[in-house]
């Protein structure tokens, strides 16, 4: 039986390949001029907030004209992270947190909190109801992870506010976050759980990884199976200024406690892997029945714009490893998770998300399953 006879045999042939992108798109000048001088002082609230409203309608057109089969907003109201997002304009919180250093030297610093109790300042349900109305496919909304924000809570704790307090707060706030994201229409909620990898640099043991996966699973608990199949976690070994923070960590150390997360979806950076073949065959030893993984085929730092046909490669090989039913196709990461990130342009990364789409549509049919 040949290579592709095999991977098919047994399989109904209505079944396809779904790709979804990860979140975020790098934000046009425009944009990013209205919220340097908003946080200057210098514009009204409602001026960027139509400044907003633009971005968000021009980017998911542009994703729409990709012809990808499930879209977000690009994260264009993420006024500065994925990972802060949810405390940007609120009170309790300094900028003196915890810092993640890159491979090439730069840095990016957490929040830290003064106080409690813990609140949501902003919440990615909002932004996702305000760009529903503009959607002519399913949405997706991108959240951060209960694991990351824990980290703005420091070492050496808050006297008035304890850490027990804090995380309690922390997983009321995540499941109304997932059920608000669900309420205003998304069709899946990711987790971005970019902390993962990285946690294995911080400390080999696998402790805080441990520690990062339990909290996580302590809000999931609070879903049902059916809703659990509709959220995902994602991972990657982070992706700014075309710089990682932790991609000599080895996917061994990582993906054997990645699959415990009670999700039905898992987004895995794998495009910038140097052996994507080991990696896979990994992600394969571990991923359970009822589990989907949705396979990084797009490199988001590598500004060479993928061809359909290396994505269609990618999606072959990484077939050899994953059940046809169980396998996706993804980007490594967002292409700006931090909004002053503009080393990949707009232009490009929509190039490379039509290549992911049209790609994957090429191994589905080169698979028999269109």
């Amino acid at each position: 039986m040949g290579l592709i006879a095999a991977l098919t045999h047994a399989l109904p042939h209505s079944l396809a390949l779904p790709t979804e992108a990860i979140g975020s798109i790098p934000r046009g000048e425009r944009l990013l001029d209205a919220q340097r001088r908003f946080d200057a002082g210098q514009l009204a609230g409602s001026e960027l907030e139509a400044v907003y409203e633009e971005a968000v309608c021009e980017t998911m057109a542009a994703l729409e004209a990709t012809g990808s089969p499930v879209i977000s907003d690009g994260e264009q109201r993420k006024a500065h992270s994925f990972a802060t997002y949810c405390v940007e304009g609120g009170d309790k919180i300094a900028p003196d947190g915890i810092i993640i250093p890159f491979q090439d030297g730069h840095i990016r610093q957490l929040p830290r909190l003064t106080g409690g109790p813990f609140h949501f300042a902003r919440h990615a349900y909002d932004s996702l109801a305000l760009a529903m109305p503009h959607a002519k496919v399913p949405m997706k909304q991108a959240i951060i992870s209960v694991s990351a924000l824990s980290l703005f809570y420091p070492p050496q704790g808050i006297a008035s506010y304890s850490r027990e307090a804090f995380i309690e707060d922390l997983i009321n706030e995540q499941e109304q976050e997932i059920r608000g994201c669900f309420a205003a229409g998304a069709a899946k909620v990711q987790i971005d759980f970019t902390e993962g990898r990285l946690s294995i640099k911080l400390d080999p043991t696998g402790g805080i990884l441990n520690s990062f996966i339990d909290l996580n699973n302590m809000v999931l608990a609070r879903f049902t199976h059916a809703e659990q199949q509709r959220i995902g976690v994602h991972t990657c070994p982070g992706a700014d200024h075309d710089s990682t923070h932790s991609a000599d960590v080895d996917y061994a150390e990582l993906l054997p406690s990645l699959f415990e997360i009670k999700v039905g979806n898992f987004y895995i950076a794998m495009a910038g892997e140097k052996d994507r073949e080991r990696a896979l065959r990994i992600a394969a030893k571990y991923l359970k029945p009822g589990q989907r993984v949705f396979i990084g085929v797009i490199d988001v730092i590598d500004p060479h714009v993928e061809s359909a046909q290396e994505v269609c490669e990618r999606v072959l090989q990484a077939a050899r490893h994953i059940p046809l039913d169980q396998l996706g196709t993804t980007d490594d990461c967002g292409f700006s998770p931090f909004c002053d990130d503009v080393s990949t342009h707009r232009d490009v990364a929509f190039a490379k998300i039509r290549a992911r789409v049209e790609g994957t549509a090429l191994a589905a049919r080169q698979l028999g399953l269109t």
